[in-house]
């Protein structure tokens, strides 16, 4: 029996065929997959390492609108996409504060709004890191079963040549037994590759929402500990303007 790819592809009946070709589908499927989240949370490493630079200094001048801005602009770092949120939630609370006055708006909390805003976006930030690890999972999980199915049916394909060539040796159905396990082969050789890197990747997940949470609660610290500002807020309907000198908590 010919060993080359040609070879083996050659020798293969049309069931072991199918399974190779449902195999090599599912191998560029994962590999594809595997490309593109590392490409992806390679350049949300980098943009939100870039946005973390950036914000210490806008911070500490509480120059919270160009934090937001800034935000909008690195929309692939799962940083600045979570902090941005957060960011923004605060200058809607602040611009709500200012133009309509604290008596106006109600039993108002600001840090609330904040950790919701963030929550949000936690969730979808989340949920697209972990975009198309599930099925690589799959791709892990099944591959090494199609490639058994193939060995299955190869093998049933060669004892029934055995029998209707009435002989009972071994070696009138190894090419067959040969082939059939070729699939198997071919099953494992995709499922290893998709199950290790299903483990790196979520492992990457793991720490990208590590680094979510910690930069998120630094965020809200700052609003609670520093995030003070004092100017006029002007109540429009009531023609007043009161001076209030608020928390960001609170604003």
């Amino acid at each position: 029996m010919d060993f080359s790819l040609v070879g083996m592809w050659k020798s293969m009946g049309l069931p072991a065929r199918l399974v190779v070709i449902t195999l090599a589908i599912m191998s560029v499927y994962s590999l594809s997959v595997m490309a593109e989240r590392l490409f992806s949370f390679s350049r949300a490493k980098d943009q939100s390492r870039k946005y973390a630079e950036k914000l210490r200094d806008l911070l500490p001048g509480h120059q919270m609108v160009e934090a937001a801005q800034m935000a909008t602009t690195m929309k692939y770092g799962h940083i600045p996409r979570v902090l941005g949120a957060g960011i923004s939630e605060y200058n809607r609370g602040r611009d709500a504060l200012r133009n309509q006055g604290p008596h106006d708006v109600g039993n108002f909390d600001l840090v609330e709004a904040i950790n919701r805003s963030i929550d949000r976006a936690t969730l979808r930030v989340t949920a697209d890191l972990r975009r198309g690890l599930s099925g690589l999972a799959t791709v892990a999980s099944s591959s090494p079963f199609v490639g058994l199915l193939g060995t299955v049916l190869g093998i049933i394909t060669a004892f029934q040549l055995m029998a209707t060539s009435g002989s009972g040796g071994l070696a009138s159905v190894s090419a067959g037994i040969s082939e059939a396990l070729i699939t198997t082969a071919f099953g494992l050789l995709v499922a290893i590759p998709a199950l290790m890197m299903y483990n790196y990747l979520t492992n990457r997940v793991e720490e990208m929402s590590v680094d979510i949470a910690d930069a998120s609660n630094e965020l809200v610290d700052f609003f609670l500990k520093e995030g003070r500002f004092d100017e006029p807020l002007t109540n429009p309907g009531a023609g007043k303007t009161a001076t209030a000198t608020t928390t960001a908590a609170k604003a």
